[in-house]
């Protein structure tokens, strides 16, 4: 009987600190999200435009999830969606989203219009400190 209390009372306070360590909802993400490419000037169908998103934690802590989309200001058509997969989990604190994308028919850019890039950043928990940043830019026909 004393060995069992003397196991009880080693476990509990043990369990307890191994519950209240580096919880997730404690961690301090601090996401900055900077749209190096495309720039906001005048674009026109044909062009090719480079995308290159900087993601990163001012803390050190793991970017989780990113997601960067290009839609149709007037119509909400998305005609970029990436990645895939939104979950990367970079323990580094910091990734680079790079793409091509053609602003053509085939890909579903109507002429005359503006575009919404959107680029996103979460940590663990859907929501958690999300951060967005946008960049509006025109295509001529």
């Amino acid at each position: 009987m004393k060995q069992l209390l003397a196991i009880l009372l080693l476990t509990i306070p043990t369990l307890f600190f191994i519950s209240s360590c580096d919880k997730e909802e404690d961690k301090v993400y601090d996401y900055e999200i900077m749209i190096m490419s495309p720039n906001n000037l005048d674009k026109n169908v044909g062009d090719s435009i480079h995308l290159h998103i900087n993601f990163e934690s001012k803390t050190m802590e793991p970017v989780h999830h990113i997601k960067v989309r290009i839609y149709n200001e007037s119509t909400g058509v998305e005609v970029y969606n990436a990645p895939s997969e939104a979950h990367v989990h970079e323990m580094d604190g910091y990734i680079e989203h790079h793409a091509d994308f053609f602003l053509n028919n085939d890909n579903g850019v109507d002429a005359d219009s503006d575009w919404i890039l959107e680029a996103r950043v979460w940590g663990h928990d859907a929501g958690a400190e999300e951060v967005m940043d946008t960049l509006k830019f025109h295509v001529h026909p």
